[in-house]
């Protein structure tokens, strides 16, 4: 390591030399924020910088083809650098590099924008660097590369201060103490400008983790530099650089390394690059943490927090049979409250060993004997009751041992703007990595898991379900989903989501619970600086759990996904399970899902009875009765001849009944037995009412009810129990006006309807207004702010357009089932109610534009352009049928889906 003598000159203060406002422009292109310079503008961005020494330090990208492979969308890393390292934030500027990305900036701006490639960049910076006294280091390259690169530039600019060359091998890079070192050495050597050259994507995701650690101003993500700087690669000719053909020749040169960028990366890169260009999504808001309850007090080491006052976290674990981990489990939380304030809770499903008895050791932890086998989700649930205030909750396997450190870095990452979730890295106990980490299942990559299984583990994303890929367990960055063996939720969002879903039992209630998560917008976060040892087996293995494990993958298909996506995603689990048929668990994977019957054999929900007094599974150990398991509330079902369809939406309500819930039938102007139907069905209270008016059904509603918060369901729409708890635990917790998530059965349906619904789904509305479910729920502030609702046909539309933006929201949680119009005339007879409405309201023409903006920005292909020929077809008949509605007309809607095939049933 060599350094030059240091030229006088001076600081500049305050001045960080960024191109400001009218004079920068950045688009996005593939989910990649580009900013739109001319050279000099980059380099006196960058220089300012450096010179000011401001905070944070400014990490410079190269955007080309596989920079959009890797963070672009669909990417492994993609929001990667959107977050903020352990080492603290630094601020991206990402220049145009790559011609294609040059084109498409060009073709969409009209103006032609210059390549500025870190290798036409450097010397000129370099230059700079020479003239204001700033010192350079690098940091990547081979120890040869290196000694060459100072004999180079000795030799040619011996007015360079270099600060310092750093060359880590692969696997110190892997090494999370090892970064933080050589961040730290970095640090030391006062380095102004470092050149980072570890090759795309590892160079942006090192300065993403470490930059800030390394007192650096500014981190150039230069991968190639190193090596032409010290003329170990030659550049391309300005005729072939000229012409977009630096790639070929780079490939040329060297083929091995090069080959899977250019010609298997790169063309699908390209073809998202083609896609319409967005804008820069603001950064989402701080974190909004409810207040303690009281003053948050000090950790005190080796002691958990009692019931009472605040805790950084909860953490809840379910036993079943658990007694020879419980002194690991304990013993490395017990290690950090040295940093935190934790309160452990524990659920037991009725152990036959001597878990209680050792969870009983440990006076500070909270055990409830739940009385029965609840399963995982019914467990967290009913340890979750007992929560308290916290800032947030940590789910943990009992079979797990937290390493020392672990909570507070999923905390640091948990506190960064958007994030929801937090996963950690899982070892098993030899050290061994475990796959942890997946994705949204699919057709696609459940068939590459079940013919590869982790051979050819680099496969594509589309491919793979399970993330195999070494490399993605050393960086920090956002995923689809994890193991549920450890996850920290941040306790806003779990308020929001309410409970698991225990339908599942065991296996695949995470993958629903982490859906429900992203719904809302929140980001899941991979934090690999927080590790636990996972022993694994903790929920025991047998055959029937095995097959439990691929009947539950079926049903969340089934849950999420119309029928005809569930069927093949269930014969691509059918195929996994053959091919691996020598296992007794795959055996009844077999029969299972070929069999339903068989499924009956399979582990489920053993709940105890009700005791006497009325207390249900969950209660502490020699303390009160629990919470209720559904917070007091009433649902009211406007209903007008519905004798088809309410007996089906009544027996999916029979849990919330039995669990206290009020139920309202309003039949208002009925001539058929939706009256008789309804009282069929115990605890449920009906009212007739002889004018047919939804409004005044809800009006009478009401005023006959007595309990808030309310949900006001249509008779036609089918809600989970879970479903209802989760909007009524929302409303106690302070929001306003809410409403479920929409899921569409399309059996039996034509495939012009099935066209419309699909492109419906991309009106700006439709992820956050009160209409479009057939249901939506209200806090008692609302219902006492709203009133009485006047003679209007689109009730939601009133209701929703009484609401300021911020006091509406769409929740996670498990959908409402919307059957919908099975033929034209059906869905034709929905739009002109709908249109009618929107133009009683005065609603018609201000929605026009933003509509026809969200459904063209919709079109991907042929089959997207289609279902938005079909939207514009059927939104101008309705219109038009709409507006020659006399003014006797006062009902109309879909007959079809009443008179056709019964509802599929709710998944269970």
């Amino acid at each position: 390591m060599a350094k030059q003598g240091r030229t006088a000159g001076t600081r500049v203060s305050g001045a960080n030399g960024s191109v400001s406002g009218s004079s920068r422009k950045r688009l996005v292109l593939a989910d990649v924020p580009v900013d739109l310079l001319t050279s000099d503008q980059a380099l006196d961005t960058i220089v300012g910088h450096a010179r000011s020494a401001v905070r944070p330090p400014l990490a410079v990208a190269s955007i080309n083809l596989d920079h959009v492979h890797y963070f672009g969308t669909g990417g492994r890393w993609m929001g990667a650098l959107d977050g903020c390292g352990q080492s603290g934030p630094v601020q991206w500027l990402n220049m145009v590099d790559g011609a294609p990305i040059a084109a498409r900036a060009g073709a969409l701006t009209e103006l032609q924008w210059q390549r500025l490639a870190g290798s036409d960049l450097i010397n000129p910076l370099l230059d700079r660097c020479e003239d204001h006294a700033l010192s350079v280091g690098f940091l990547g390259g081979a120890p040869q590369t290196q000694e060459r690169l100072l004999q180079v530039l000795t030799q040619l600019r011996p007015k360079l201060w270099v600060a310092g060359c750093w060359s880590p091998d692969r696997q110190a890079l892997g090494d999370p103490g090892a970064n933080v070192a050589l961040a730290a050495g970095i640090a030391r050597s006062k380095v102004d400008v470092l050149i980072v050259g570890l090759g795309k994507p590892r160079q942006e995701l090192w300065i993403a983790e470490h930059g800030a650690a390394t007192g650096a101003s500014v981190l150039l993500a230069f991968g190639a530099v190193v090596d032409f700087l010290a003329g170990r690669i030659h550049r391309a000719p300005a005729l072939v650089s000229a012409n977009g053909l630096e790639w070929a020749w780079r490939l040329a040169l060297e083929p091995r390394r090069l080959a899977r960028r250019y010609l298997v990366q790169g063309p699908p890169a390209y073809l998202r690059l083609q896609r319409p260009a967005g804008r820069e999504t603001p950064r989402a808001p701080l974190r909004e943490v409810p207040p303690p309850a009281v003053p948050s007090p000090a950790p005190v080491p080796q002691h958990f927090a009692s019931a009472d006052g605040f805790a950084d976290v909860c953490v809840l674990a379910v036993t079943r049979n658990n007694a020879a981990d419980i002194p690991g489990l304990i013993g490395s939380l017990r290690a950090e409250t040295d940093d935190l304030v934790l309160r452990v809770v524990v659920a037991d499903n009725s152990s036959t060993d001597a878990t209680v008895a050792e969870l009983g050791l440990h006076t500070d932890v909270r055990v409830l004997q739940t009385g029965g086998n609840l399963g995982y989700a019914g467990g967290i649930n009913a340890a979750a009751r007992y929560a308290g205030d916290a800032g947030a909750v940590l789910v943990l396997n009992p079979d797990l041992r937290v390493c020392r450190g672990a909570l507070k870095a999923m905390l640091q990452r948990l506190r960064q703007p958007g994030t929801g979730i937090v996963v950690p890295l899982l070892a098993d106990e030899d050290g061994t990595t475990y796959p942890s980490l997946r994705r949204e299942p699919g057709i696609l990559r459940s068939l590459g898991d079940a013919l590869a299984g982790r051979r050819l583990a680099k496969r594509p994303g589309w491919l793979s379900e399970i993330e195999y890929d070494a490399e993605a367990y050393v960086y920090a960055h956002p995923v689809d989903w994890a193991t549920g063996a450890a996850l920290l939720v941040d306790m806003p969002l779990a308020r929001r989501l309410g409970s698991w879903n225990e339908t599942f039992f065991l296996y695949s209630e995470e993958t629903d619970y982490f859906r429900r998560a992203r719904s809302t917008g929140a980001k899941v976060w991979f934090e690999p600086a927080a590790a636990m040892i996972h022993r694994r087996g903790g929920s025991g293995q047998s055959p029937e759990l095995a097959a439990l494990m691929a009947v539950n993958r079926v049903r969340y298909a089934q849950l999420h996904r119309g029928r005809g996506y569930a069927a093949g995603f269930r014969s691509v689990v059918l195929l996994a399970e053959v091919l691996r048929i020598g296992g007794a668990g795959h055996r009844r994977a077999v029969e299972a899902l070929l069999l339903p019957g068989k499924r009956k054999a399979l582990p489920a929900a053993r709940h105890p009875a009700s005791n006497p007094t009325g207390g249900t599974s969950g209660e502490p150990a020699g303390q009160g009765t629990p919470a209720e398991q559904f917070p007091r509330g009433t649902i009211i079902i406007p209903c007008h001849n519905e004798e088809p369809v309410i007996g089906a939406t009544l027996d999916a309500l029979a849990p919330v009944v039995a669990a206290g819930t009020e139920v309202l039938v309003v039949c208002n102007g009925c001539t058929d037995r939706s009256a008789a139907e309804a009282s069929a069905r115990p605890g449920v209270r009906v009212l007739e009412l002889p004018e047919a008016s939804k409004t005044t059904a809800i009006n009478a509603g009401n005023a006959a009810a007595s309990h808030w918060p309310r949900l006001y369901l249509d008779a036609d729409i089918r809600v989970r129990p879970e479903t209802v708890k989760v909007l009524f635990e929302a409303l106690v917790s302070g929001s306003l006006a809410v409403r479920p998530s929409v899921d569409y059965d399309v059996e039996g349906a034509g495939l012009l309807v099935r066209s419309y619904y699909r492109a419906r789904r991309h009106l700006p509305g439709a992820q956050k207004s009160l209409w479009g479910a057939g249901a939506y729920a209200l806090s008692a502030e609302a219902g006492q702010r709203l009133g009485a609702l006047p003679a209007v046909v689109a009730d939601d539309l009133w209701v929703d357009r009484f609401f300021a933006e911020g006091e509406k929201e769409v929740l996670g949680c498990p959908p409402v089932l919307v059957r919908l119009p099975r033929d034209v005339p059906g869905l034709l007879a929905v739009l002109r109610r709908t249109y009618r409405g929107n133009a009683e309201q005065g609603a018609l023409g201000s929605t026009v534009l933003a509509s026809a903006a969200g459904i063209l920005g919709a079109v991907r292909g042929p089959r997207s352009a289609f279902d938005a020929a079909v939207y514009t077809a059927f939104t101008l008949a309705g219109r038009r049928l709409a507006a020659g509605a006399g003014p006797g007309i006062s009902w109309e809607r879909d007959e079809s889906s009443r008179t056709g095939l019964p509802p599929r049933q709710a998944v269970s």
